[in-house]
């Protein structure tokens, strides 16, 4: 069963609030895959999402290191970047199974060069531009527990969708 939900922000802080909310449901083992053009706000988002989880370190783009980790927070986020692997990534032996099935929540930018190896349970964000600073979000879960994320995420923040 998929089920989908739609937030329009007015601007970045309005983003990375609605990711704090998730992040402050999030549980071991949720994978939230992000999309959207270069400059979307994916990392944006996932710096909300880091601040929900608890995690004070600043959070940057993983462009160049491919993954970082953050262990300050009620659960450990895993922060992936494929976007330079490009269609080389499922070649690549990082050891992507350790965080999809780790003890903290795995958030994978540009995932689809890796859509293959992860778990098919797991909760997919396409993040678009909107007017101004604004982001037109929508999510879309694929498993039962990315769907029970997904309603808890709109008993949280209730949209009109």
């Amino acid at each position: 069963m998929t089920q989908a939900l739609k937030y329009e922000t007015a601007s970045s802080g309005e983003t990375q609030a609605l990711a704090a909310r998730l992040g402050e449901i999030v549980q071991s083992g949720d994978v939230l895959c992000l999309s959207g053009d270069l400059g979307a706000g994916k990392t944006t988002f996932t710096q909300g999402l880091a601040r929900g989880l608890g995690i004070e370190e600043p959070v940057s783009s993983p462009t160049f290191t491919i993954i970082k980790e953050y262990d300050d927070g009620r659960i450990p986020l895993y922060h992936m970047d494929i976007y330079r692997l490009g269609e080389a990534a499922v070649q690549e032996d990082l050891g992507y199974d350790e965080y999809f099935y780790g003890e903290g929540v795995s958030v994978i930018e540009w995932y689809g060069f890796l859509e293959e190896l992860i778990p098919e349970d797991r909760l997919e964000l396409h993040i678009t531009l909107a007017e101004g600073d604004g982001r037109r979000l929508r999510f879309t879960a694929t498993g039962p527990h990315a769907t029970a994320r997904l309603k808890e995420l709109e008993q949280l923040c209730p949209t009109s969708h």
